[in-house]
């Protein structure tokens, strides 16, 4: 019997391993699944997958499966993963607030929904990626930001999905919404009133890598998005533009993109 384990020869390790290697081809499990493929009982799969998400190395998404999570996608891709560049957006974020006493995050696409990182107007510290739940694209100011300077691809898969309506202002209409990203494009500023959350407004802005490529997007919530939204924009447009310099100049842009792999 390996350490605690009720089961003769199998180790906590060699059980946590194996429930990850299920994943290797980038599948989605259920619980039972991963119970099934693993040669667990039930009880253990579930204890194990829940602290493993707990960790972030596995996800839960929204149909109850498991996924792989960011910090496993992080060690896995070609790229190189550089703390600096969190670093960079984290401080971006602690100004922002101090400057517009707003709540702020920063987004990358990850399919159809946004990850992030944020900043509340208090003296939590900015959260992580494994930290935060995942946001709709097509119902939040970041996401719209991104998906506005996104392939016509993601579009098409994202409204193929069905835009899920979270408030009586939820653009679920596949028209209004590529109209609202063809502006967004022009101006590169993207605004949500009350779409996802009733009461609640935000301002976006891109975040632009070598090519024009949108790896990021910075974002704010305001109380008024009419008495707000020039002061939102302009105040973003400037931190946008200074970390695309310090990405550019450390040429690491694709890093924070590394979190959609």
């Amino acid at each position: 019997m390996a350490g605690n384990s009720a089961e003769p020869g199998r180790s906590v390790t060699s059980k946590v391993v194996a429930i990850l290697l299920t994943f290797h081809d980038g599948n989605e499990h259920s619980l039972t699944e991963i119970a099934r493929l693993t040669c667990l009982p039930v009880s253990t799969a579930h204890r194990l997958v829940t602290e493993l998400a707990g960790w972030g190395v596995l996800e839960r998404t929204d149909e109850s499966m498991f996924r792989i999570g960011l910090p496993i996608k992080a060690i896995s891709s070609r790229r190189t993963y550089t703390p600096a560049i969190l670093e960079s957006a984290r401080r971006v974020l602690e100004d922002l607030v101090i400057a517009t006493r707003a709540g702020a995050r920063l987004g990358v696409l990850t399919g159809t929904d946004v990850a992030y990182i944020e900043k509340r107007c208090d003296h939590s510290p900015v959260t992580t990626f494994a930290q935060t739940s995942r946001l709709p694209a097509h119902a939040t100011a970041l996401g719209k930001a991104l998906l506005a300077f996104s392939s016509a691809d993601i579009l098409n898969h994202i409204i193929g999905g069905g835009l899920k309506c979270y408030t009586p202002n939820t653009v679920t209409d596949p028209d209004r919404l590529r109209q609202a990203l063809a502006s967004i494009r022009l101006t590169r500023v993207a605004v949500s009133r009350w779409e996802f959350k009733a009461g609640v407004s935000e301002v976006a802005v891109p975040v632009f890598g070598s090519g024009g490529v949108a790896v990021a997007a910075l974002e704010l919530t305001v109380p008024n998005l009419r008495a707000d939204l020039q002061m939102a924009s302009s105040v973003l447009t400037i931190a946008a533009h200074g970390l695309s310099r310090e990405l550019a100049a450390s040429n690491h842009a694709g890093s924070l993109a590394l979190i959609t792999a």
